[in-house]
């Protein structure tokens, strides 16, 4: 038994990792279809295509779609560390206003980032527990987290209160904020009861959310 418990463990690393690369594989085609067609219109037919492997293969690897999808977000939230680490500023105003510009052109260009991320926060804390494996929940957490203690970090060199509040609201209104880029469309009054239209720029959209960034830290 003694000689054969190395070649057990070398199959079973040889294993893992090949499971390992096959996860990486299945992920890296659902972002692809999420760039190409946007989160509502991938299908996980089409993801498995993707990979050349069949859709029970998909399910052998995440629990489900929820979970496919939030190891994706992961993905994206990885890249969005980078440009938000990467945002530079001679005081702590000018950086705070280059990291929310950074989230801001992020998410400009990754509109399926948006989509996947608003998805995940419409769902509550029970629901995910359910749908998602803990493993696959703490490393969105991990990701998540780590893009907030950018922000948070930022935050704090401003002598915010709670820079952990104000960066989760900053998050979650950042998104909301996308979308309405995204669309373009102002909804007002033009009379009372009757309403009308306006459009907005993404250049606006960008300005206002760094513009109310700044005025909440310096409260």
């Amino acid at each position: 038994m003694a000689t054969r418990a190395p070649e057990t463990d070398g199959r079973r690393s040889a294993a893992a990792a090949r499971r390992r690369v096959r996860e990486r594989e299945i992920i890296a085609a659902t972002r692809a279809l999420f760039d190409e067609r946007g989160v509502r219109d991938a299908q996980i037919e089409d993801i498995a295509r993707a990979v050349g492997i069949n859709r029970a293969i998909v399910y052998r690897h995440f629990t489900g779609k929820e979970e496919l999808f939030a190891l994706t977000l992961v993905s994206y939230l990885d890249e969005l560390r980078e440009d938000l680490d990467a945002a530079e500023g001679g005081t702590p105003t000018d950086r705070l206003a280059a990291i929310v510009g950074a989230f801001v052109d992020y998410g400009l260009a990754h509109p399926a980032f948006v989509d996947c991320a608003q998805a995940l926060m419409r769902r509550s804390g029970p629901e995910l527990l359910d749908e998602i494996s803990e493993g696959a929940l703490f490393r969105l957490g991990r990701s998540i987290s780590a893009c907030l203690a950018v922000l948070s970090g930022a935050l704090e060199e401003l002598g915010v209160e709670d820079p952990t509040l104000l960066a989760n609201t900053l998050y979650a209104s950042g998104l909301g904020a996308l979308q309405l880029a995204r669309v373009g469309i102002l909804v007002k009054e033009a009379a009372p009861g009757v309403p009308t239209v306006g459009q907005i720029s993404p250049e606006q959209v960008r300005d206002y959310l760094v513009a109310s960034a700044l005025a909440l830290a310096s409260r």
